[in-house]
């Protein structure tokens, strides 16, 4: 019996060591990354609220965020994570952690005034495979887009060999943000 305990113990220690970290909005990089946006030393970025439900929206693992500048035109960022299981895939955040654990990957959209993506950037890809989703020339393909469309992986968005979890991940991560964004500043729920 007193096996057994150990064992279970174990099992779920290692369990609970093996989970992801929380998204980290303090990440030097992504700081770095957010100055670079405001095109200033000293960005004022201000984050959006969630309504008082935040349930409406489901499990968001991010920040939208609003930079006003006094031209009137906004920028708007959603930072946030992207799970990739390991085999298997899933980039559901309320799935259970067991010791197959998902992977993740950090990343930020770049919206305009009118809420169409200027810049998608991965810049924390911690899976063992799909690292391709990081590349800026694959990246640019969502510039434009504003939510009126529907993305297709194969059609309108490429697909990449050997990240099929990722590029799924990331392409309706971008589309379930976009209409997000606007339901956030439109007041809609």
């Amino acid at each position: 019996m007193v096996k057994l305990f150990i064992i279970l113990f174990n099992l779920w220690a290692l369990t609970v060591t093996l989970s992801p970290k929380e998204f980290d909005f303090e990440n030097k990089t992504l700081q770095k990354e957010l100055l670079k946006i405001s095109e200033t030393d000293q960005a004022k970025w201000k984050e959006i609220p969630f309504p008082e439900n935040p349930g409406a929206y489901g499990a968001v693992q991010g920040k939208f965020l609003i930079l006003p500048e006094s031209n009137d035109l906004k920028k708007y960022i959603y930072a946030g994570r992207v799970n990739s299981c390991r085999q298997g895939g899933c980039s559901n955040p309320l799935q259970t952690l067991t010791i197959e654990t998902p992977e993740y990957f950090d990343y930020l959209i770049v919206f305009d005034s009118h809420f169409s993506v200027t810049q998608v950037k991965v810049y924390n890809y911690q899976a063992t495979h799909g690292q391709e989703v990081a590349n800026k020339g694959w990246l640019k393909q969502f510039q434009g887009y504003d939510g009126s469309r529907s993305l297709t992986v194969g059609k309108s968005i490429d697909a990449i060999s050997g990240a099929t979890v990722s590029v799924l991940g990331i392409t309706n991560d971008i589309q379930e943000k976009t209409k997000l964004l606007k339901n956030l500043v439109e007041g809609k729920n």
